[in-house]
């Protein structure tokens, strides 16, 4: 184990070098709109984002070393900083907020305006900056060689191999140019149709089918074949185990909350109405679960940070690599965002309850830090405890009287609020621990931080309405799995008229799975999600097992997987951005001019997704020169 007090960073702390420079704040703030935009897609279709430390490094460094011909770790470090809170603030946005449009198109309330998003994602994301920066010592620094922060960590480890940034640089590139080409022939030429499948007759309510798409193959090769595994065994459950159930049992008879008979429902129907609910069961026992397998972990994170703010180091620090943003100035920006919160109308609460909120805030970004500390941002119970949130915010609007749509919004603006938090608190606290072993100032990190929340924040509305516009949420291009199940969560709470059998089927499904020690989570969404979307993320957790079972030493096997990340970690943002300008098209109804008219047959497709595949898995095993 490492000792604190014998670790040296990469850059001295008596060493000045470049670092908050406009050039890596300009490339911090495109990457942070761009990536957010991107994730904010792919969040809604898939219902997880990826990390974009390490690609706006890889990227950064592309730039900045290769184009510009400059050699400073620590700029390309402010650059990922900037570019990864985009990413995250998307995370926590897309969970929560998209339930306020849909709320919108059933006409129980006014369409959020942008500045109201705009307040929701800069409060949550400031806040979660803020709650970070007391944090740092504890989590960072004396907890050093205890926490690991693979996601930090291994961004450091590509910043420290800066070598090697324009051919790495280039994969993530070349990942990204394909996936944008492939999503503009599939979905916006229509020559090829992106979703496949087959509906058995045999085996009424059941459907095969795989979505062939380069971001679900990234999002399988990125998480592995055991994730991916659990999803797709999620979606097994649903469309062959419990729809042909509906299907048989229910016959012609007709069924809450559907409006029709069950035998004139196709597989497709049979999901929207009654699996989406089972799913919602099963995700929100799965959030919760993973609150109450970490409490004693949530307790102790909590004294451990109240001990360090409590203490303030008796001298001052005035080594570079020491020095956070002045406590003043925070306790500033915290008063200023109680005293929003109890003002603007969205958060239907007492100068008493906002603070409540923050306190709130300051729980979960604790959590939160030391959770991604420990196992990563990817398995970062976010939704949990956005779930958490909304149940206590809803009940307790409820009581004191806040009820119907005006209690439902402002448990929605609260959770959204939570859920910011917690996802920035995890990623700053992931580039704070990058920039410990780099030799970073944590101030000017925690100021790029901000500067990203500040930008995406203003980007993020714009993101949104775009993709509703374009598609519509709930729909099958943008399921936006967690956000409609959170709806449906406050709903039943405010208006007690959620079909609670079905809700409680999922409940139980969840219960079965974590008492077998299988991971719950990614398993209920799969149960929730498509057949199809689970599919397409195996495919890719497959490519990864071939690539990590082939024989090699452990550094070739590490090698092979970390080039499988950069270039799918492009795919998924090719996609994502052409996603965003597909949306566009949308928008302005210039989709159907593109449209060429012929389209091949599906086994066409078929045979493209697994030619991208093996080109995934060509990129792996080329040894580099």
């Amino acid at each position: 184990m490492d000792n604190k007090n014998e670790f040296k960073p990469y850059i001295p702390a008596d060493k000045v070098v470049p670092e908050f420079t406009v050039t890596s704040i300009v490339i911090g703030i495109i990457l942070a709109v761009v990536f957010g935009a991107a994730n904010a897609y792919l969040g809604l279709l898939v219902g997880m984002t990826i990390s974009a430390s390490i690609p706006a490094a890889v990227i950064s460094m592309g730039i900045i070393r290769v184009i510009l011909r400059r050699d400073s770790i620590l700029e390309n470090n402010i650059v990922q900083t900037i570019g990864s809170a985009g990413e995250s603030l998307a995370a926590g946005a897309i969970f929560t907020l998209p339930a306020l449009f849909l709320w919108a198109e059933e006409g129980k309330i006014e369409f959020p305006s942008m500045i109201t998003i705009f307040f929701i994602a800069l409060f949550g994301g400031l806040l979660g900056v803020c709650f970070m920066v007391p944090l740092r010592q504890a989590l960072i620094v004396e907890e050093h060689g205890t926490l690991p922060f693979p996601e930090g960590t291994a961004c450091a480890e590509v910043l420290l191999a800066g070598e090697e940034g324009g051919a790495k640089a280039g994969t993530v590139f070349t990942g990204l140019g394909i996936a944008a080409v492939y999503k503009f022939i599939a979905d916006g030429l229509k020559l090829f149709p992106s979703e496949i499948g087959y509906a058995f007759k045999g085996y009424a309510g059941s459907q095969i089918g795989i979505q062939v798409l380069p971001s679900l193959a990234g999002v399988g090769f990125i998480c592995g074949p055991k994730i991916a595994s659990y999803m797709l065994a999620g979606g097994t459950l649903s469309w062959f185990v419990l729809m042909p159930a509906i299907a048989l049992f229910g016959g012609d008879a007709t069924i809450f909350p559907g409006t029709v008979p069950i035998s004139e429902l196709a597989p497709g129907d049979l999901w929207g109405n009654y699996i989406k609910y089972i799913g919602a069961g099963a995700v929100a026992t799965g959030g919760i679960i993973s609150l109450i397998k970490t409490f004693p972990l949530i307790v102790r994170t909590f004294k451990q940070a109240m001990s360090s703010m409590s203490k303030k180091h008796a001298q001052k620090n005035t080594l570079r690599t020491q020095q956070d943003l002045p406590m003043p100035a925070l306790l500033v920006i915290l008063a200023a965002i109680v005293i929003l919160i109890w003002i603007i109308p969205t958060f239907p609460v007492s100068p008493l309850g906002s603070l409540i909120v923050v306190i709130f805030g300051f729980f979960f970004a604790s959590v939160s830090s030391r959770m991604v500390g420990l196992i990563g941002s990817s398995n970062n119970p976010v939704s949990g405890m956005a779930i958490a949130t909304l149940i206590i915010a809803t009940l307790v609007l409820k009581a004191t009287g806040t009820d119907g749509t005006t209690g439902m919004v402002g448990a929605i603006a609260i959770g959204g609020v939570i859920c910011i938090i917690a996802a920035i608190a995890g990623d700053t606290s992931q580039d704070l621990k990058t920039g410990f072993i780099v030799g970073a100032t944590p101030k000017k990190q925690q100021l790029a931080e901000m500067i990203g929340v500040v930008v995406s924040a203003a980007a993020i509305g714009g993101v949104l309405y775009l993709l509703n516009e374009a598609w519509g949420y709930g729909s099958e291009q943008i399921p936006a799995a967690q956000a409609t199940m959170m709806k449906m969560l406050v709903e039943g709470i405010m208006n007690a008229d959620l079909p609670w059998a079905l809700i409680f089927i999922g409940v139980f499904v969840a219960i079965v799975v974590e008492i077998l020690k299988v991971p719950v989570m990614p398993f209920a969404v799969g149960m929730y999600l498509p057949f199809s979307l689970s599919a397409g993320i195996m495919a890719g957790g497959i490519v990864r097992y071939i690539v990590e079972k082939i024989k090699g030493t452990d550094e070739e096997k590490k090698e092979r997987a970390d080039k499988g990340v950069l270039f799918t970690s492009g795919m998924i943002a090719g996609e994502g951005i052409m996603g965003i300008v597909l949306a566009v098209l949308a928008v302005a109804k210039v989709d159907s001019a593109i449209v060429i008219g012929v389209t091949a047959p599906q086994w066409v497709s078929l045979i493209i997704f697994i030619l991208l595949l093996f080109y995934l898995y060509t990129r792996c095993m080329k040894k580099s020169k």
